[in-house]
């Protein structure tokens, strides 16, 4: 205990925080906007050139990778005045979360029946309500899906904290992680594997709440 005692002095409990917040700002907007783009991809690409164009546009996101975009992004969060914010890492998180978000959620979208979307239309339904009521439910492997994979990679990231953040109260656990076996605790071998299982307990809790939904999600098309 005298390692966790350690750990906790060396602010981790800050950098926890910070990574909660960053975690949880953006995968809930990136889920629910992939969710909508998701179910408007599917339901009207076939009448609207702006939808299928859209599709194709969220498959490039997936062509670019992060590093590409570093110095772009950084003049942008710079101009903002965003510098140094945990703002600053949480908008391009939900940039670079919705394009695989979307493909996951489009294509457990168009497995449910289309009959299901005619009945609740002939009794009246918004596609407001056909996108909560129906696809909700039914897609909800799927969400939980993209919800711990894009929270795995954004409570892991690292690339984005060390290059829009300088104040050590804005770092997030895996730039703590990394100050903190840098530091004075850098021989301290108990102490450094006590902060990484810091770091991935919530991760592991997320894993044992959603992990029939995850798996399902994951197995869904191996079945057909």
């Amino acid at each position: 205990m005298e390692n966790y005692q350690l750990v906790v002095q060396a602010d981790f409990l800050r950098y926890f925080a910070n990574s909660v917040i960053v975690t949880v700002g953006t995968i809930i907007p990136a889920v629910v906007i992939s969710f909508m783009a998701a179910f408007a991809i599917v339901r009207s690409s076939a009448t609207s050139r702006v939808l299928r164009g859209s599709n194709g546009l969220f498959l490039m996101g997936l062509a670019i990778p992060l590093q590409a975009t570093v110095i772009p992004l950084y003049l942008l969060i710079i101009k903002l005045g965003l510098y140094d914010t945990l703002t600053a890492i949480i908008l391009p998180s939900i940039a670079f979360a919705i394009p695989l978000s979307v493909l996951v959620l489009a294509n457990f979208i168009r497995d449910v029946p289309r009959e299901l979307f005619e009945s609740m239309r002939m009794d009246g339904a918004s596609d407001w309500r056909q996108l909560w009521s129906l696809c909700f439910p039914l897609t909800r492997p799927a969400l939980v899906t993209v919800t711990i994979y894009n929270g795995l990679a954004v409570w892991n990231g690292f690339l984005l904290p060390l290059i829009l953040t300088q104040d050590p109260q804005r770092r997030t656990l895996p730039l703590g992680l990394w100050s903190f076996q840098e530091g004075q605790y850098g021989v301290n071998v108990p102490a450094v594997l006590a902060a990484v299982v810091i770091t991935t307990l919530p991760i592991l809790l997320l894993y044992a709440i959603g992990r029939r939904q995850l798996l399902s999600g994951l197995t869904a098309g191996f079945s057909k």
